[in-house]
């Protein structure tokens, strides 16, 4: 006969396992893609936190990452009010957060860059609205994967050092008829030099800028990000403004070596 001790201590794991397996049914019920690995994302990068899969975040890329090592998204949640940051996960790379933005005011909810892919995988993005919910928007990209465990091209061929930190960037005009309107808006496109290593390739560390940040010039914070290694060697990131921002901007950023970007942008 078993002891009621132990009878009690059954009876709470087989709650606790019925009540896991509940949530991750209840978590994956809405997935568009089904993925048993959503609940871990879910409570790992956004806190467990309250969250819809809501298709006003478009997430856009590839069919088919014919570079897995260079894989285009954008994702746009314009039609979200009041989004005070963005997460970007991939649902089968072994480091599955890629970036957190944080628009502010000045700008809308959108951003382009690449990332390195290891499989197909869904590709997901969720802003977080004032209210602390969390609005899920997702597309799936198929790959022959290996991204995320390749060396990229620069610290292959050892040019890496030589333009570590480098910046270039330009700001477009977004309007549709400038003799109409000077206040239309502006994108900014930037890239840094920073070999964005994953730590998963043999002998060489992980090695990657992890946090960037865009102010006027006056020092009033733009855009933020925080970066991960899945990012890109020498990311290229687009954002739109909703006005025309008077230059020069300021870039500064930091990698996980503690070395520091800064740059004018005109």
């Amino acid at each position: 006969m078993t002891h009621p001790f132990f009878r009690a201590v059954l009876t709470a794991l087989l709650a606790s396992v019925a009540y896991g397996s509940t949530w991750a049914q209840v978590a994956h019920a809405d997935d568009p893609f089904h993925s048993f690995a959503w609940p871990d994302l879910h409570k790992a990068y956004l806190g467990g936190e309250p969250f819809v899969f809501d298709a006003r975040v478009q997430v856009s890329g590839p069919a088919f990452a014919e570079d897995p090592m260079n894989v285009p998204i954008s994702v746009d949640a314009k039609d979200l009010p009041d989004v005070t940051q963005i997460v970007v996960l991939v649902d089968r790379n072994p480091i599955r957060k890629v970036l957190a933005y944080y628009p502010q005011q000045a700008l809308l909810p959108r951003v382009s860059f690449r990332f390195k892919m290891e499989q197909a995988s869904p590709v997901r993005a969720a802003a977080k609205t004032k209210d602390g919910v969390w609005h899920v928007g997702s597309t799936w990209v198929e790959s022959s994967g290996g991204g995320c465990t390749v060396a990229g091209a620069t610290r292959q061929d050892g040019s890496w050092s030589k333009t570590l930190g480098l910046v270039s960037s330009r700001v477009f005009d977004q309007s549709p008829d400038p003799a109409q309107s000077t206040n239309h808006g502006a994108r900014l496109r930037l890239r840094v030099m920073h070999p964005m290593d994953t730590g998963l390739v043999g002998g060489i560390p992980a090695f990657y800028l992890n946090r960037l940040q865009v102010s006027s010039s006056t020092g009033e914070p733009l855009l933020k990000m925080d970066l991960f290694e899945p990012v890109s060697e020498n990311p290229v990131f687009s954002f739109d403004f909703a006005q025309r921002i008077p230059g020069p901007l300021v870039l500064t950023g930091t990698d996980n070596n503690g070395n520091r970007v800064a740059a004018q942008i005109e």
